[in-house]
């Protein structure tokens, strides 16, 4: 086993490869850019070592660099992680060059599958089924809309190298097929540095399930079972599960069989996960394989009690496998959502700053948490802005499902926006809890699975004051040295009687105000024109219990003294901001005259100029930033007074790019 080992990586992962290392005593080299030096792998690993600028391509994606490290701190091996260098044949070739091991697949594995198209021929020559298209070499625009003519619609545009939905595009007719290919190739260049693309018959409603395999340089190679990923967002994963809903045993025998023998075609080593297409009726093809570990490797692990980074690194090192596949049993099912920093009833609209509050639940032998941050970290604008995974299991699917919706429940993020919202929606939804949701569902109903402009119930306000009112009653009675005296309470004492209160909260910039008389627990409270009694109220454990209009409910909350975070009767989460009673200020709306950059970013495409009239909603500019494509539209019809982005600049986030005449 190896004694040194650099791990090639940040963040969420980079915790994860140390994490094991350290259980088996290897010594671990961690690698960092300037925006990483107070990170956590930094401070996790035994020893750091900075390797250039903030971007990726300054940094994390210099394989010099990172070679450099390896060779002055004497590391053994080089585990990549995901992203990155990890799939790139000139890395890991480059390490076996230097005697230092690369914890993956032989530099011609990745070669082979790193091309989509020189993928599916090789597929094809052994017999793994594939869905009908082309994947050429002959990239001519006019050749590419001939072939989508023979293909037939509705089709898929698919970047030939790279994965993780960049680049993808669907065309349902030839009139849209140039525009589409234009686009997919400019993120494709953009993203991976090759504007190649491959096309593919569209699978209507298809499921997406990958197994995992595992080779070693002994000549076995074995799967460890499936995982469904059909929960999507725009070819985005967002929800991971195995074992699958939709797979009887006949279906993943054979599906299974099929992914070694595709691992098998390219003498794989090491972890890997070969991807299928399945159709409504089962029939499957595939898609792609993917040379490293998965983000969601996590669930094969719950369920099979293995650590797969420790396989990696016993196969790097020259050992066997340490199962062969009549010794894989799986036990109960096990769900990975990712909380990410960002706003779903923004698009999705990546976030950043810091984490003033990071509140998760606490591991068990049903809970794991796999995070790169920790509360009072910054989520940077340079990376994905992938928070913790949070990876729930049980004994059967039902009973992962409630795990799931517990751990969500007991999160809070303060700070950027997060999906954990939009999480806690996913895991309630008949199609998830069904088992039926396929790769496009989210895509189309997405409205479905949206917190949106949700207005609170008066019965959730009033939990939300009662919450408040316990707080500063308890925080204002524990200060004062005589606890009897007046001015040691907080219900608003007066002369003769407790006088009345208002409990301000606020919410998504709407103020509601509660009007409160009493005291302990004991309540007389109002909003507008409905009014409640609240009887024996108390907080404990992360909920409040009382008695509302004499009917005992107990509601999930958190309260301090800047908020109050709870879940109504329908799972529904809501977060209110604690406001001074006789001070508001409304925040006024971003003016309808100009177009100001969501957040830093690079201006890749200018599509109107000054003195051009626009409609509302025309498409006027689009940026990229955080590794997505942004498309900038008019606020109202009118016409461009000026335009202040020119293409491939970087801007600056709040930036006004466009301006509108008066």
């Amino acid at each position: 086993m190896f004694e040194r080992v650099l791990i090639a990586n940040r963040g969420e992962i980079a915790c994860r490869v140390i994490r094991t290392c350290r259980r088996l005593g290897i010594h671990t080299i961690a690698v960092y850019s300037e925006a990483d030096r107070d990170a956590q792998h930094v401070r996790l690993a035994d020893e750091a070592w900075p390797i250039g600028g903030p971007r990726p391509a300054d940094s994390y994606l210099r394989g010099d660099a990172i070679l450099d490290v390896a060779k002055r701190t004497g590391a053994q091996a080089i585990h990549p992680g995901y992203g990155f260098l990890s799939e790139n044949t000139d890395f890991a070739r480059i390490c076996t060059d230097a005697g230092i091991a690369f914890i993956g697949p032989r530099p011609e594995s990745i070669d082979a599958m790193g091309s989509k198209a020189a993928a599916k021929a090789l597929m094809e020559q052994h017999a793994v089924p594939l869905v009908p298209g082309y994947h050429g070499a002959n990239q001519d625009a006019a050749h590419l809309a001939e072939q989508a003519a023979r293909t037939g619609f509705p089709l898929m545009i698919k970047p030939a190298a790279g994965g993780g939905g960049k680049g993808m595009r669907i065309v349902r007719d030839a009139a849209e097929f140039a525009d589409a290919l234009a686009s997919a190739q400019r993120e494709a260049a953009s993203s991976f540095g090759d504007a190649r693309m491959i096309l593919e018959r569209y699978v209507e409603h298809p499921r997406h399930i990958e197994f995992q395999v595992f080779g070693d340089t002994h000549g076995n190679v074995i799967h460890l079972n499936e995982r469904e990923c059909s929960a999507q967002r725009r070819y985005q994963k967002v929800l991971e599960e195995t074992p699958s809903p939709f797979l009887d045993d006949a279906r993943r025998q054979a599906m299974g069989a099929a992914a070694v023998a595709a691992a098998r075609a390219v003498n794989y080593v090491g972890a890997g996960t070969v991807e299928f297409i399945v159709a409504q009726s089962g029939e499957f093809f595939f898609m792609e394989m993917n040379t490293r570990l998965q983000v969601e490797h996590p669930v094969t692990e719950m369920t099979l009690g293995l650590d797969l980074v420790e396989w990696q690194l016993r196969v790097a090192a020259g050992e066997p496998l340490p199962l062969q596949q009549e010794d894989v049993h799986a036990r109960g099912h096990a769900i990975e959502v990712r909380l990410y920093a960002e706003d779903p009833d923004q698009n999705f609209l990546p976030g950043s700053g810091k984490l003033q509050t990071l509140r998760l639940p606490a591991p068990s032998r049903h809970v794991r948490l796999d995070g790169g941050v920790i509360e009072g970290d910054s989520v940077t604008i340079f990376y994905d802005p992938m928070i913790a995974k949070l990876i729930v299991w049980d004994e059967d699917r039902p009973q992962a499902l409630q795990r799931l919706r517990e751990a969500l429940a007991a999160s809070e993020i303060v700070g950027p926006k997060s999906n954990i919202g939009f999480l806690e929606r996913l895991a309630r939804h008949p199609a998830v809890v069904e088992g039926r949701i396929d790769t496009g569902y989210l895509d189309r109903h997405l409205d479905e699975f949206l917190v949106g402009d949700v207005t609170p119930s008066d019965g959730t306000l009033f939990a939300a004051a009662t919450a408040a009112l316990l707080h500063d009653e308890l925080h204002v009675q524990s200060a004062p040295a005589d606890p009897h005296s007046p001015w040691a309470r907080a219900d608003a004492w007066r002369i003769g009687h407790a006088g009345k209160r208002i409990v301000a909260l606020t919410s998504r910039e709407r103020r509601f105000e509660v009007e409160a008389h009493g005291h302990g627990g004991d309540y007389r409270l109002r909003h507008g024109e409905t009014h409640c009694e609240v009887r024996g109220a108390r907080v404990a454990d992360n909920s409040l219990s009382a008695r509302f209009d004499g009917e005992s409910l107990r509601v999930p909350l958190r309260a301090d003294a800047q908020r109050v975070l709870l879940h109504d009767a329908h799972g529904q989460r809501h977060n209110f901001s604690r406001a001074a009673a006789f001070a508001w200020e409304s925040k006024d709306a971003v003016g309808g005259n100009q177009v100001i950059a969501p957040m830093p970013g690079r201006i890749v495409l200018v599509k109107t100029k000054a003195g051009d009239v626009v409609e509302q909603g025309q498409e006027l500019l689009v940026m990229e930033a955080m590794k997505m494509e942004l498309a900038l539209k008019a606020p109202r019809a009118g016409t461009i007074e000026s335009m202040n982005a020119t293409q491939g600049e970087f801007v600056e986030a709040d930036a006004v790019l466009v301006r509108f005449a008066d």
